[in-house]
């Protein structure tokens, strides 16, 4: 369990909160190239780590990220008129640019050089990776821009979609680094069971036992966190072999896990909208060109990704419908009785002793040492900023190229060379460029 003051320091975000000026050191999604479409295109809405926002696209194509209101009067920039190189409040036509410079007050009688002393908060943008990213730090502390390998792929190697989970983000990062869950959350039904009520299946399961752990380790690293398993469990020939892994935690919110197909890797990010909110953006890339149909099977085959309500990024699933779990369902099909992955996972998360876990009333176990690696790496780091010592990620943004690794071995080979064999996998592609 955590201290109450551990806990508000994990999990409050907002600017001047130490964890949330640990956010600001590090560039960080604001919302999707897409949502700002194309030169002067209409604005939209952003919240962002307690932050009401506006994010905007100029005339040539490049991102802004300003304050929602006019420091005129206050009128509201989402009503602002976005054309030639800035946009423009309705109200009395103060026009600012991407920077946050004052370029047009048509209603200044003090002159033309009056709009040198006027300008809106802005934060700088960088539109890669199907993401509009932002710095919301220091303008002296403003770090190179990200690294990801995944960043230099083409259109058909990655895309991303996003959607609000209405908890706090770190309840989403646990989940990640809590290999247990997946064993009873995302199980099915046995019905073949002897029990005639039927069962959750455990000892048959295709899934690696994580009570086989037979070796696990977590390492820090300029980026964050390495983490290696190595877990022993029966083919289809029940034959015995270890399931290698490792995973990363990318500081501040990403990470490496999720679910992925042979070849396709996998990243999460949870970027908090405020303390009780998050946006939850689900990438998937890969070394060689995506199929149009495994991208529509991954969309929408009902397992990977969620249905949205139209026009938002909220779930047709959600805690006010109870996620649409069908208890009949739930009694012959899956442990869960709501219909995908995601979902289910959303379904506990937003609701652990409210939107905000209070991890003092929790109890522990050996199996959750991988999330307890990433609360401690970002309470320390969070703590060391607040001391004057910037973190190490930012400015290392070459260390951020690695990613997840999964294979399986003979249970022949030593565990210290499996170890070696997943660390080495874990920066680039073999020669043929794909993973097995």
């Amino acid at each position: 369990m955590l201290t109450k003051e551990d806990n508000e320091m994990l999990t409050q975000t907002d600017a001047g909160t130490p964890m949330g000026e640990l956010f600001r050191r590090f560039w960080i999604p604001a919302c999707l190239s897409e949502e700002i479409s194309a030169p002067d295109c209409p604005q939209v809405r952003v919240r962002l780590l307690g932050e009401d926002l506006i994010a905007f696209r100029d005339t040539d194509g490049n991102p802004g990220l300003i304050f929602p209101y006019c420091p005129h009067r206050g009128s509201p920039m989402f009503l602002a008129r976005n054309e030639e190189h800035g946009i423009r409040c309705v109200y009395h036509g103060w026009k600012f640019d991407v920077t946050g410079k004052c370029v047009d007050i048509p209603n200044s009688f003090e002159g033309e050089t009056y709009k040198d002393k006027v300008s809106i908060k802005a934060y700088p943008c960088w539109d890669k990776g199907g993401i509009i990213w932002t710095y919301m730090g220091p303008a002296d502390k403003e770090p190179p821009k990200p690294a990801y390998e995944w960043l230099e792929f083409k259109d058909d190697q990655r895309y991303v979609m996003k959607y609000v989970l209405h908890c706090n983000y770190f309840q989403g990062i646990e989940g990640d680094y809590d290999p247990s869950h997946g064993w009873f959350l995302h199980n099915t039904v046995d019905v073949d069971a002897v029990n005639p009520r039927n069962r959750v299946a455990r000892a048959n399961s295709p899934r690696t036992n994580f009570l086989n752990r037979k070796h696990f380790e977590c390492e820090d690293t300029l980026y964050g966190l390495r983490q290696v398993s190595v877990t022993a469990f029966q083919d289809s020939n029940e034959e015995t072999k270890n399931r290698v892994s490792m995973s990363h935690f990318f500081m501040p919110c990403f990470t490496s896990a999720g679910v992925s197909g042979p070849n396709v890797f996998a990243s999460n990010m949870r970027v908090p909208i405020d303390d009780e909110n998050c946006m939850f953006y689900r990438l998937r890339w890969a070394y060689q060109p995506f199929t149009p149909q495994q991208v529509w099977e991954d969309k929408y085959g009902g397992y990977t990704y969620p249905e949205l309500i139209p026009g938002t990024y909220e779930t047709k699933e959600n805690k006010a419908n109870d996620y649409l779990m069908d208890r009949w369902y739930q009694k012959t099909t899956t442990s869960t009785g709501i219909k995908s992955g995601p979902t289910q996972d959303q379904a506990v998360i937003e609701d652990q002793w409210g939107p905000i876990t209070d991890r003092t009333q929790e109890h522990l176990l050996t199996s959750d040492q991988p999330l307890m690696k990433v609360r401690q790496r970002l309470i320390n780091s969070a703590r060391a900023l607040r001391e004057g010592e910037e973190p190490s990620g930012p400015s290392n943004p070459e260390a951020y190229r690695v990613h997840s690794v999964n294979f399986s071995v003979p249970d022949t080979v030593p565990i210290s060379e499996a170890v070696d064999m997943v660390k080495e996998r874990s920066a680039g592609p073999t020669e043929t460029g794909v993973y097995r």
